[in-house]
């Protein structure tokens, strides 16, 4: 089931390039394998993904420390400023900073590690309360403050767009978002270089594609429907 989904989402990511006029190397499929157990993962790693994304702090950390360290882990979930600490050396990419003070963090535990994390700023993009993620008016501020902090950096924007039937919907969200993206690029900000831009899930990421998204996190796509771990 995993290879023929595989071979789906793949031929979708190609397609939607192909209608954007984008080079397939410019979007990274990041699998997300938040609930789905070891032996699934390595399903998926036997076609080639090395990108995966977990919600979870701790599960990502048991995952890291199960599977081959060349794998690619990112963490996609809201982050909590006392559990930094356990992922800042595992996660490739934090794609989930959406303040100040877990930005601090994540530059204290870093230091303390001597390494430099890479991190996206979250953007509620479509003002959902339910959503983390600073609105559209405050990212530029915030970065400029988090641009200041020695041990991260800032390598573009990431957003959850509104959960919908028709992915169209979600194409205004997503093109305001890449817009944003650009207008901070031009910039030309110290520690700041706006590559990425991690938008689009399964039932919307081939419209992200099409307005710009660098990074897509395709869970049940590729994995089915969730399982939770016991």
């Amino acid at each position: 089931m995993i290879k023929e989904n595989l071979s789906v989402v793949e031929q979708n990511i190609q397609n939607a390039c192909l209608r954007a006029s984008r080079l397939r190397e410019e979007v990274t499929l990041i699998a997300v394998s938040k609930t789905k157990p070891v032996s699934m993962i390595e399903e998926v790693m036997a076609e080639g993904i090395v990108d995966f994304g977990e919600n979870k702090v701790q599960e990502l950390t048991t995952k890291y420390e199960i599977l081959p360290k060349d794998l690619r882990w990112h963490l996609i979930g809201h982050l909590q400023t006392n559990k930094v600490k356990y992922i800042v050396d595992k996660a490739v990419l934090i794609h989930s900073v959406d303040s100040y003070k877990l930005a601090e963090q994540i530059d204290k535990e870093a230091a303390k590690k001597g390494i430099i994390c890479d991190i996206l700023i979250e953007v509620n993009v479509a003002g959902e309360d339910t959503k983390f993620g600073v609105s559209a008016e405050e990212v530029y501020p915030l970065i400029l403050e988090i641009a200041q902090l020695k041990n991260l950096r800032i390598k573009g924007l990431m957003t959850i767009a509104p959960f919908v039937d028709n992915p169209e919907k979600n194409r205004e969200h997503f093109r305001n978002l890449r817009q944003l993206k650009v207008d901070i690029k031009l910039k030309n900000i110290d520690n700041v270089s706006m590559d990425e831009l991690s938008m689009g899930m399964t039932g919307d990421y081939e419209v992200a594609i099409e307005e710009g998204a660098t990074m897509v996190r395709v869970g049940t796509g590729i994995f089915g429907e969730r399982e939770y771990m016991i």
